[in-house]
């Protein structure tokens, strides 16, 4: 089987960053999966090591952003990458189930996540969360990291928090369960049918 994996580096005046991805570095794989994720925002590291960790991928990304500014462009820019770099190490979408969704649980909080890998990108999401900041990351930013996730990997994504008092737990259980239906949609079929009526996604 081919390997899906990709290097993307984005420069701009406001960033400069540089993802490498491994999709296939779930357990039994024969893969060894390795994370490092560096973007000057610790709760974003977090997040993002999370989301490959429960997906099963090897993730190497590295942002160098205009933090003295604020942390809006590192995020965009990081999840843009990130999608690019999905997109790119997925290639045709054939041969694999393409829907996926995921719940995951952090203690009181749970999050549902769904996603069809349909080259029709759209991102609805209902995260609830109150506080102003988690760590150094605005609040503001969770939609707009996933909404510029999907627009870059061509997904269609709904990502809801059902329930939880604790931000922190609400924000990480989303990023979780985006991380179980990304491991379904993209599991391999054993076939090479493309998975639509259309026969083009």
């Amino acid at each position: 089987m081919a390997a899906r994996t990709a290097v993307v580096e984005r420069k701009t005046a406001e960033t400069e960053i540089r993802v490498a991805i491994n999709l296939d570095c779930q357990p039994g794989s024969g893969n060894k999966q390795e994370i490092h994720v560096s973007t000057g925002i610790g709760f974003l590291d977090h997040m993002f090591h999370a989301l490959a960790k429960h997906s099963g991928m090897s993730l190497e990304l590295t942002c160098k952003g205009d933090l003295h500014i604020d942390d809006h462009h590192s995020a965009e820019d990081s999840a843009i990458a990130l999608g690019t770099a999905f997109k790119q190490a997925l290639g045709e979408v054939r041969g694999i189930r393409r829907y996926g969704t995921g719940f995951a649980p952090l203690d009181e909080a749970l999050s549902r996540a769904v996603i069809d890998i349909c080259s029709r990108p759209y991102c609805v999401t209902d995260l609830g969360l109150k506080r102003e900041k988690i760590g150094d990351l605005s609040t503001e930013m969770f939609p707009h990291i996933f909404y510029s996730f999907s627009i870059a990997a061509g997904v269609t994504l709904h990502i809801d928090v059902l329930r939880g008092e604790n931000d922190h737990h609400r924000a990480e259980s989303a990023f979780k369960a985006l991380a179980l239906a990304i491991r379904q949609a993209i599991e391999r079929t054993g076939g090479d049918d493309v998975p639509s009526t259309k026969g083009v996604l």
